[in-house]
């Protein structure tokens, strides 16, 4: 197994950041790398319970992926599970992701997200990329 960590710190209070990781208006705002548009899903990290989000790439293809958030702590934390879906919709091998917030001295937030348990190292290098360019998206929105 193979877990990713990524740290950032944004300008926005945490209350604003935690807002664009849970509320489905704002997460649709970065949701997926870059290039990357949301055809379908249910996402709102807000509460407890099932979400999905089918992502389509610039040549069309489609990339599902679905869990269960399993811990909400506003404005703190919230925990989701994570699996991929191949091409006939069964859902593949479960994973973990827990974004952490927390105030930092300047007024803005410190952003931790980890995603624990993924199935091996390619797929921990792939998750770091699509993270990562995700997390790009989402500095532009809470940092406006």
């Amino acid at each position: 197994m193979t877990d990713v960590s990524i740290e950032r710190v944004f300008s926005a209070p945490q209350e604003k950041v935690f807002s664009f990781i849970t509320e489905t208006e704002n997460l649709l705002k970065w949701w997926g790398p870059e290039g990357i548009t949301i055809a379908e899903n249910n996402l709102n990290f807000s509460a407890c319970g099932p979400w999905f989000s089918v992502m389509v790439n610039g040549e069309g293809e489609r990339f599902k992926v679905s869990g269960l958030v399993t811990s909400v702590d506003p404005p703190n934390s919230v925990s989701f599970t994570w699996g991929w879906h191949d091409d006939r919709d069964i859902r593949g091998a479960e994973s973990h992701v827990t974004v952490t917030l927390s105030a930092d001295k300047s007024g803005g937030t410190k952003f931790e997200l980890v995603h624990r348990d993924l199935t091996d190292e390619e797929a921990g290098v792939r998750h770091n990329e699509g993270w990562t360019s995700s997390l790009r998206k989402l500095e532009q929105f809470v940092n406006s």
